[in-house]
């Protein structure tokens, strides 16, 4: 039925949707309604708004064909093929329900596993013998039904010390850490009985993995590899392991590395099923979680505080980062979960004992003693040195139980949820890398430690696992061509090239310039001096610099902001004019707390770029790659591809394009209230595909879609960061619209894919309704994905695979259209491929022409004379997002924590808004 014959009510279209006027009411039809009321004068009536058309819901593409250029290289992948020879059964999904003998549900985690353990023990024979993969939570599988659709049963665990149920439960005692831990473990909260609930919920076809591997994915074949998933889980837990999502972590010493403060790197593996176009595979990876070190509680302070002593510990700073992590106490070895530490110290801390005698009323005795006391005289537990330290508090608020700090080991394979340092993040990089060869081997023995072919479940799904990484074809694409100063060409070798005698293709002048110095320790002058030389050598011509601004020494302690504002107030006292440029000497090199402060100055309040610089070990080389980013920022180019300036890329030299590239980055774990950043850089100047500008704004905490792409304030006003990038391409690419866009986003994952092609891309294309009615330029949506676990190996090589490296064939989705390029030279470790999905494609690319433009992509990042592992829009994105995140963070803290207590919408803080940038830098590449 055409919409318009229906109005929004589904009733016949007339008038209100009465019958007409002359059917009569006699003929069985009700009567006619009243007239509706006069309007009265001062209101405007609202106009009838058209039944809306039913929005296009889109979903990915499907592969048009595979690519076929470049050198064919056999590759071996982290794939291992898995047989599945039962697919006429079912999977049964049931849910379970765990209460404690008074009826209380459970909540502690971590017993759950226990007790469904208990239960397959105790209760075969109810079970019908089947075996059960179980969730540690509330689903449990089987192949096959149970005997009933709703079973129920009793266990008794004798020891549940699965502490982390202690943590929840209540110790026994008023605050006492006397009663014998027998006594603790029969108070009702922690009884040792359990009642179990398991009903049918659903089933589930084994069919489901056929259909998925023939491309026909539905809810029923995710859930099905859910299951098989959940078994690998289940027998990782059942080894003792960590399980963080799909990875898990053996509590093996070998496995540790130092990051430095109390932090601990875990060598882990991730393994998971996925649909492939050859089948059913297994990916497993090495894969790294951090842990907290384990063992004495207050060395993990020192270290973690990097204080000299347990006396010089801050105390508030360590009951922040100690709460709920799990401790055994000596010397029962009992496991408990902090829940604080005392007000006062050990010696001080007092609570009331009961003695063992009663006295003459049949009453027993309390007397008031400290811990100290207690734990010295009473146990006769020497302590050495927590006298004068708080006490750990492993009870309930109202209940406290309080032991001496040196009492307390923190148990090993708990996770470290903060965000680490820059240099725990430099170390861990460091300690995790693995050579190709060395992975292959780690990835070998792990497949046969695990012995899946022991694992009963998956022998009732009828699953067996190869044991021999897969092999695929592999092409290795040419490096494009660059083009340099004087019209030189430029040949990459091995992802890599140099600008040894070279000119940059498009150098900018520096002049109108000063340096600033933030105290850093060097010759500036001397560095002012090679600068100039190098850059010259480059084609850049260096004006003398109007001045050198030393900070004044009586700032050097003050705050950030402070010390920005003073030497800025001193240049603005002796420039002439506004700057167009300035150098920036820092004195830290990483983490420096002037830099977030200094640009946001520099580009919202003054419109002036600026280069920051910390001097450490300055030569030739160093000088160059700061040249590169100093000529990309003031609007030169230091090299272009070939094809781009005699235009002849295909499908985008011919026809106006515009490039965009999205990312989203969040505030770290530990942070719920730091606002995401949204950065969307676009190219300008076309058919150049090397120059962009960016767009940042705020939004809501952890939220991934960008939610201000289109943002329309008015009837003739959209305040969207696609209008802003639209009308700079209309402007810089001479008056003309982009016919084709092409959108790179990043750091979505598949569950994603539906939303960044219904919610972002409809709100980029009401963006270009809204600037032309009649405008609908053609789209091309690109996801980039890094975190994924998929590797690949030169068999009986140790080196990388070559940069350039295609693959589409073998490991790739059934169905959808995906590949992974690795583009950049792996120079240590193991390469990651970046994996692109192409969602649409409304200009209709060829495989090889889509490959080769993304692989190109790869070659325009202006910052470095190497290919990168991702295109350089994405990479740009991260940039501006990372750098106006900097801003965020030094924002005058009164700012800030007002706009946390004024709830904006939902109960939510009010996010921010970014700073705007001054119109003359708008457009420049600030981020480079």
């Amino acid at each position: 039925m055409d919409p318009s014959e229906h109005d929004g009510n589904g009733a016949p279209e007339a008038g209100n949707g009465a019958p007409e006027a002359g059917n009569g009411a006699g003929d069985g039809a009700p009567e006619a309604l009243p007239p509706p009321p006069p309007v009265p004068p001062n209101v405007t009536p609202i106009k009838a708004s058209e039944p809306e058309v039913k929005k296009v819901f889109r979903v990915p593409m499907a592969r048009r064909g595979l690519g076929t250029r470049g050198n064919k290289v056999p590759i071996l992948t982290n794939h291992f093929k898995v047989n599945v020879n039962k697919v006429d059964g079912f999977f049964f999904h049931y849910s379970v329900a765990l209460f404690y003998e008074d009826g209380r549900p459970v909540d502690g985690k971590g017993v759950g596993r226990k007790v469904l353990d208990r239960v397959h023990e105790t209760y075969d024979t109810e079970l019908a013998g089947k075996d059960f993969a179980y969730d540690g939570e509330k689903s449990l599988f089987t192949v096959g039904a149970l005997p009933r659709n709703k079973l129920e049963f009793t266990v008794v665990l004798e020891d549940v010390t699965s502490s982390r149920n202690n943590g929840n439960a209540s110790p026994g005692g008023h605050g006492s850490p006397n009663e014998t831990d027998k006594k603790r473990l029969r108070r009702p909260y922690q009884s040792k009985t359990f009642k179990v609930e398991i009903s049918f919920a659903a089933k589930i076809p084994m069919q489901a993995i056929a259909n998925a591997l023939r491309g026909q994915e539905s809810e029923n074949s995710q859930e099905a590899l859910r299951v098989l998933d959940i078994i690998l889980r289940q027998h990782a837990a059942r080894q003792g392991c960590l399980l963080v999502r799909q990875s898990f972590f053996h509590n093996d010493p070998n496995n540790f590395a130092d990051v430095g403060g109390g932090v601990l790197g875990c060598r882990g593996f991730h393994s998971s099923f996925r649909t492939t176009q050859s089948g059913l595979s297994l990916n497993i990876d090495v894969s790294t979680t951090m842990i907290i070190r384990p063992g004495a509680v207050v060395d993990f302070l020192i270290a973690n505080q990097n204080a000299k002593d347990p006396f010089s510990l801050d105390w508030a700073k360590a009951k922040r980062t100690l709460k709920n992590l799990r401790v055994t106490t000596s010397p029962t070895n009992q496991e408990y979960k902090i829940s604080g530490l005392s007000e006062k110290s050990c010696r001080e801390q007092t609570f009331t004992l009961k003695q063992k005698s009663k006295d003459g009323d049949g009453e027993f005795q309390t007397t008031e003693v400290t811990v100290y006391d207690y734990f010295v005289n009473h146990r006769n537990i020497d302590l050495r040195y927590s006298a004068d330290l708080p006490c750990i508090n492993v009870g309930k608020p109202k209940r406290p139980t309080y032991f001496p700090v040196e009492l307390c080991n923190l148990v090993s394979l708990q996770r470290y949820t903060k965000a680490l340092s820059t240099f725990q993040r430099a170390s861990l990089v460091e300690k995790s890398r693995q050579k190709p060869q060395e992975r292959m081997s780690v990835l070998s023995k792990a497949l046969k430690i695990n012995n899946y072919d022991a694992e009963p479940m998956l022998r009732a799904c009828g699953v067996s696992i190869n044991s021999s990484f897969t092999q695929v074809e592999g092409r290795v694409l040419p490096a494009p061509k660059l083009k340099v100063g004087n019209g030189e060409d430029l040949f990459a070798r091995n992802g890599r090239w140099n600008f040894n005698n070279k000119k940059f293709v498009n150098a900018c002048k520096i002049e109108r310039w000063a340096v600033v110095n933030f105290s850093a320790r060097c010759d500036v002058r001397g560095l002012v001096r090679d600068l100039t030389r190098v850059g010259e050598s480059k084609g850049i011509s260096v004006e003398e610099p109007f001045d050198v601004f030393e900070e004044n020494q009586q700032y050097r302690r003050a705050p950030p902001m402070v010390r920005v504002e003073k030497m800025l107030e001193d240049m603005q006292s002796k420039l002439p004019g506004p700057p167009k440029f300035l150098l920036c000497l820092l004195p830290e090199r990483k983490n420096c707390d002037i830099y977030g402060p200094w640009k946001r100055k520099n580009l919202s309040d003054f419109g002036v770029v600026t280069q920051c610089l910390a001097p450490t070990r300055v030569n030739d080389q160093y000088l160059t790659n700061l040249m590169l980013k100093i000529n990309a920022k003031l609007g030169g180019l230091n090299s272009v591809l070939a094809n781009e300036m005699s235009p002849s890329i295909p499908m985008v030299s011919k026809v106006p394009t515009l490039i965009l590239g999205m990312d989203v980055s969040h505030g770290s774990p530990g942070q719920s209230d730091v606002p995401s950043i949204a950065a969307v850089v676009s190219s300008r100047q076309w058919p150049s595909i090397s120059r962009y500008r960016a767009c940042v704004r705020t939004q809501s905490p952890k939220v991934e879609m960008i939610d201000s792409l289109y943002k329309r304030v008015s009837d003739t006003e959209d305040d969207g960061i696609m209008r802003e990038s639209l009308v700079d391409f209309y402007i810089s690419s001479g008056k003309r619209k982009p016919d084709q866009i092409i959108i790179f986003r990043d750091g979505v994952s598949e569950s994603q894919f539906n939303q960044v092609l219904n919610i972002e891309l409809s709100q980029i294309m009401e963006a270009c309704k809204f600037l032309d009615e009649n405008w609908s330029p053609r789209f091309v949506v690109i996801v980039a994905q890094k975190n994924h676990h998929t590797k690949f190996f030169q068999p009986n090589s140790p080196d990388n695979v070559q940069p350039g490296t295609v693959i589409d064939n073998k490991v790739c989705h059934p169905r959808n259209y995906d590949f992974y390029l690795c583009a950049h030279a792996g120079m240590i470790g193991t390469t990651r491929p970046t994996h692109y999905h192409v969602l649409l494609d409304e200009v209709g690319f060829s495989a090889d022409d889509l490959q080769e433009l993304v692989h190109s992509l790869s070659y325009v990042y202006q910052r470095s004379t190497t290919a990168i592992s991702v295109v350089a829009p994405i990479c740009y994105a991260h940039l501006a997002a990372t750098q106006l995140g900097q801003w965020m963070k030094f924002e005058d803290a009164s700012e800030t924590s007002s706009s946390h207590n004024g709830a904006g919408p939902g109960g939510a803080p009010p996010v921010p808004p970014m700073p705007k940038l001054q119109e003359n830098v708008r457009n420049s590449m600030f981020f480079c």
